[in-house]
């Protein structure tokens, strides 16, 4: 089994991250499970979602230790860093992350997400920019599958939406497979 926490401010599209990974694992043929919290305040509050995946059936979605975090601001780092168990990845959004890793039983995986979403001219797309930085790395699932999670949870948006995300996940993904 593996847990994987996004979290960060609402509006963020932290929930949007994790749902469409549970989606696509589960369409993938996967046990998984999705726990959405966030505040009552919801865009500039704060958000974080907890994806279990298993070939097994799942008895509890809580992940007190998992072994993936995806943080995309600094008091989210603040919060999971010490939660991530010793041999796990947290990915950060290294734009937005300032705060230095206090452990050295965990890796780090920055991505300037925020910085990239810029560049591609739609500050919005950095949640899939590290979606995208996350599948390469771990490798739980395709980008083909997220992709297709994608589409399921976009019905009704505009095709040029719908491949600004493919762009987003693309960057995440060419920018680990350089070696971030």
């Amino acid at each position: 089994m593996k847990k994987t926490i996004f979290a960060g401010f609402g509006g963020q599209g932290v929930l949007v991250m994790g749902y469409v990974f549970a989606t696509a694992v589960m369409d993938d043929g996967k046990e998984t499970t999705y726990l959405p919290a966030y505040g009552a305040e919801m865009r500039g509050g704060t958000a974080n979602c907890t994806v279990a995946v298993s070939d097994e059936e799942i008895f509890s979605p809580v992940a007190s230790s998992p072994d993936y975090a995806v943080i995309m601001n600094n008091p989210s780092m603040i919060k999971y860093e010490s939660a991530v168990k010793p041999g796990g990845i947290i990915f950060l959004n290294s734009s937005l992350v300032s705060k230095e890793l206090s452990r050295d039983d965990i890796i780090a995986i920055k991505v300037p997400a925020s910085d990239i979403a810029k560049k591609l001219k739609n500050e919005r797309i950095s949640n899939m920019i590290m979606l995208g930085a996350f599948v390469e790395k771990t490798k739980i699932t395709s980008l083909d599958s997220i992709m297709d999670a994608l589409a399921e949870n976009m019905k009704g948006k505009s095709a040029s939406l719908i491949k600004l995300n493919r762009k987003g996940l693309d960057k995440g993904a060419e920018y680990v497979s350089e070696g971030a």
